[in-house]
């Protein structure tokens, strides 16, 4: 394939889709910081508009066209006037993958297809950047046993997805790099890890989010509970930096065609983040608590392409990620989403268990 980059994105105009959410307007900030133009397509369904304000972002944002990735005269039009790509626009939580797979698949699969086709086409695209997922990995190598505290995952390992999210996110990169492969168009693949920082909100039956999560039923007084007594372990990586690494990922030469895991090489215990949200709120309870069955053991990311290829790596550690969080939440608690004030524990555990797909 052929890549016509530049480092200097000044003028250069960004499609976000999904660009109204968490990490697109983190990526927007960071983009325009770089001197690009970014262009936000979003369809305002993952939050309401109190989080959309948090997020510095609505209807009337003059950055934003709201509209659907399913709309292929739409996405075509505004692939059209784009120098880069970044597709981060997807049914984006496990649960609720689980609950409604058809706008999974109307999304995941058939917006993504989209997408990727109106790049495949568009010879003004420089390079597509997929946002994918380290769930991709699952609990880790197929079959294998292992503890929640082995290895890391490594971007050419086998993979494993447990759930519809991340096997909806595993056929994308394929699809990426077949279609876009076929058209000679340059591309990258990422894997965020687990993501979080000022922002972020969480959505119901988001099991995973537990930064978010337990920061907020601390801030609310209710019990902390540990699916599978917080013995999994993620790599946390915070927002400002993931924004960092797309943005270094649109121009840098050696990514062209690459798959990148986006993580900090560091193993933290779903545990240690909640004993250390305690420390801020010192009454708040932690209980252990049954595990989801589609949420991933864990582990951290093999960072060494992404150091590599980036010439980069990420600045904020978990622990002062975790108190600008905490910080966040106290500074704009209506943060905090009426249905999260409304849950006891009971309730909670019962959203786990997500009903079986009609």
């Amino acid at each position: 394939m052929t890549s016509q980059l530049h480092d200097d994105l000044t003028g250069a105009r960004v499609l976000i889709t999904g660009g109204a959410g968490f990490i697109g307007t983190a990526l927007r900030t960071a983009l325009t910081g770089a001197g690009a133009r970014p262009a936000l397509l979003d369809n305002l369904s993952a939050y309401g508009p109190t989080t959309l304000t948090l997020l510095d972002t609505g209807s009337n944002d003059p950055d934003l066209t709201v509209g659907d990735i399913g709309n292929e005269p739409l996405v075509r039009r505004l692939v059209a006037d784009a120098d880069y790509v970044v597709h981060a626009a997807a049914h984006s939580s496990v649960h609720g993958c689980t609950t409604d797979p058809q706008t999974a698949v109307r999304s995941n699969l058939a917006g993504t297809d989209i997408v990727v086709r109106a790049v495949a086409g568009a010879r003004n695209v420089r390079r597509f950047v997929l946002l994918s997922t380290a769930q991709v990995y699952g609990h880790g190598v197929p079959h294998t046993p292992r503890t929640e505290h082995a290895g890391v995952f490594t971007e050419d390992q086998p993979l494993d997805p447990l759930n519809i999210y991340a096997n909806s996110k595993l056929w994308a990169e394929g699809h990426t790099r077949q279609l876009l492969g076929m058209a000679e168009r340059d591309f990258t693949v990422l894997r965020p890890f687990s993501v979080y920082g000022p922002g972020q909100v969480p959505k119901p039956g988001a099991a995973s989010w537990v930064v978010a999560q337990f920061t907020m039923y601390a801030a609310l007084g209710q019990q902390l509970l540990l699916n599978n007594g917080g013995r999994q372990v993620r790599d946390f990586i915070f927002r400002d930096d993931v924004a960092d690494a797309i943005v270094r990922s649109l121009t840098a030469p050696a990514a062209s065609g690459q798959t990148l895991n986006l993580g900090t090489g560091a193993q933290t215990s779903v545990r240690e983040v909640a004993e250390h949200i305690r420390r801020h709120f010192p009454e708040a309870e932690i209980v252990d608590a049954p595990r989801v069955a589609q949420d991933p053991l864990g582990s951290c990311a093999d960072t060494t392409r992404m150091r590599s290829v980036l010439n980069w790596s990420p600045s904020v550690r978990v622990e002062d990620g975790v108190d600008r969080y905490v910080q966040w939440v106290r500074t704009a608690p209506n943060a905090i989403p009426d249905w999260m004030r409304a849950e006891t524990s009971t309730s909670r555990v019962i959203a786990w268990r997500a009903p079986a797909p009609m």
